[in-house]
């Protein structure tokens, strides 16, 4: 079992926090993935990660082609089906406490001017900590990520 981790966007965008997110798991040699709720975004990221900047390339693909098993980096709206063993969740796409469990890491990235995400963020944390998970939050308010709160496993 990983950890679950939110990170509460107030200076960075979800494409800026996912890009560092995505490469330092990569480094560790885990399949990825993101998880979104609107399709036209997940195409729009899509794009630029094959594009911006050149020099940090990220491997990936949409969900649901031919070769998903072997992706590094799944982009989509549904299920990982690359044996994921990351998961980055953005615009309010959610998870349950039996995926969570099965990852070593699930990343949660929220905005703090949307206080819709802010809810569902916070519905997430207590779903998930309720089922045992241990988690932590994350704010860059103060201009860098610091870790506010710790949650250890039931």
């Amino acid at each position: 079992m990983g950890i679950v981790m939110f990170y509460h966007l107030t200076q960075s965008t979800a494409e800026q926090t996912a890009r560092v997110l995505i490469s330092r798991a990569m480094a560790q040699g885990w399949p990825l993935m993101l998880r979104g709720t609107d399709l036209a975004e997940l195409k729009r990221l899509d794009a630029r990660l094959w594009t911006h900047p050149e020099q940090s390339f990220l491997p990936h693909a949409m969900a649901g082609g031919a070769r998903d098993a072997r992706q590094p980096l799944l982009l989509g709206t549904g299920p990982a089906t690359n044996g994921a063993q990351g998961l980055l969740l953005i615009d309010g796409a959610g998870t349950d406490p039996a995926e969570a469990q099965a990852m070593e890491r699930v990343w949660i990235l929220f905005e703090a001017a949307n206080p819709d995400r802010l809810a569902g963020a916070r519905k997430q944390w207590k779903d998930l900590t309720a089922a045992g998970l241990p988690a932590q939050y994350w704010s860059e308010e103060t201009g860098r990520w610091e870790k506010k709160a710790e949650k250890a496993p039931a």
